[in-house]
């Protein structure tokens, strides 16, 4: 009897370490994120992560990609990041962390499902199309008196003091659209843009508002801005440069364990797969960006297809993005200064 009741408890024992153990395992764990999407959009993540990972803490860290950069730079000199994954605004910072040894490579279920480039040892995978685009207030201009191109953007006299684009020192996408126009133009774009007196914006508000106001005729902005603007009861209406329009795909990238911040790496994995799953990039979708799934109907906001705008887009080379970015930002900096 006595061994019966023994052995009782011994199982009993080893039920309840079964039971303690798969509690552990489905521990709530915390996953930060940095990423350089707008507050109302990581609003819209927020609220669709909670109902496929209630038991996940997903915390978002808001910054332009130019102070994200700056932020893991000096994260690095550390010791360790503040992050277990990154979504920036463009590639070629993901070919910088790559080199670095400071990413987790892996193969997503989802990555055959893409229509975008991805780094097929699974370091970095797009997962949102910002588009650099044109934009106009058809209240204060007619689109005949307008540019039709990033060209006549920077060569319009008509459009002297009256035109404006994000700071690319801060801008990750701004950054990429100069350097697709330096490709295609040459520096002598960046003098073109210097003889318009460019205004440079420190966030997309200001822009916005001066466009709504007339003080801007045109400006170059990220196409979700205007989309956004327009589902607030803006009219202001998007100009599909005939010259390309830059389609910059936002890479997400997993932090190596070595690195990352709450070294969730299981969890990380999974975070990637969906935000490049159906369910993922329908959220995306509705936060006024383009799917990167080539099987994926919907575009944000009824704006132009995906595959239509991808026909005549401006290629950016994101390996001069990233070897070239300083020089870049330096020339243009130097048009400003000397403007007159």
């Amino acid at each position: 009897m006595k061994k019966i009741i023994l052995l009782t408890l011994i199982l009993l024992m080893a039920v309840s370490s079964a039971f303690a153990g798969g509690s552990k395992d489905r521990s709530i764990k915390k996953v930060t994120i940095y990423t350089s999407m707008y507050q109302e959009v990581i609003e819209i993540m927020e609220k669709e992560l909670k109902k496929y990972f209630p038991r996940y803490l997903i915390e978002f860290v808001y910054g332009g990609t130019g102070r994200l950069i700056h932020r893991v730079a000096t994260e690095r000199a550390a010791g360790r990041l503040g992050c277990d994954i990154l979504m920036v605004a463009e590639p070629a910072f993901s070919l910088e962390l790559k080199e670095n040894d400071l990413l987790h490579r892996y193969i997503s279920k989802e990555a055959s499902n893409l229509a975008f480039e991805y780094d097929t040892e699974g370091y970095w995978y797009p997962v949102r199309i910002n588009n650099m685009v044109l934009a106009f207030n058809p209240a204060k201009n007619s689109r005949e008196s307008l540019p039709s191109s990033f060209y006549e953007f920077a060569n319009n006299a008509n459009l002297r003091n009256a035109i404006s684009m994000r700071n690319p020192s801060i801008s990750g996408t701004s950054l990429a659209a100069l350097i697709a126009l330096r490709d295609k133009y040459g520096y002598e774009y960046f003098n073109a843009l210097g003889r318009q007196n460019i205004n440079i914006d420190y966030g997309t508000e200001g822009a916005l508002s001066k466009l709504e106001s007339g003080e801007y005729k045109v400006i170059m902005i990220l196409e979700e801005s205007i989309l956004q603007s327009r589902e607030k009861g803006s009219n202001l209406e998007v100009i599909y440069p005939t010259d390309g329009t830059i389609m910059i795909p936002s890479n997400i990238m997993i932090v190596n364990n070595r690195w990352s911040a709450n070294r969730n790496t299981r969890a990380a994995e999974e975070l990637v797969d969906w935000f490049l799953s159906e369910a993922g990039q329908s959220a995306i979708v509705s936060g006024w960006m383009h799917s990167v799934r080539n099987d994926f109907p919907k575009t944000p906001n009824n704006s132009r297809p995906t595959s239509e705008i991808r026909i005549n887009s401006m290629g950016v080379n994101w390996e001069s993005s990233y070897r070239q970015k300083d020089e870049v930002v330096d020339r243009f900096d130097e048009v400003l200064t000397n403007r007159r």
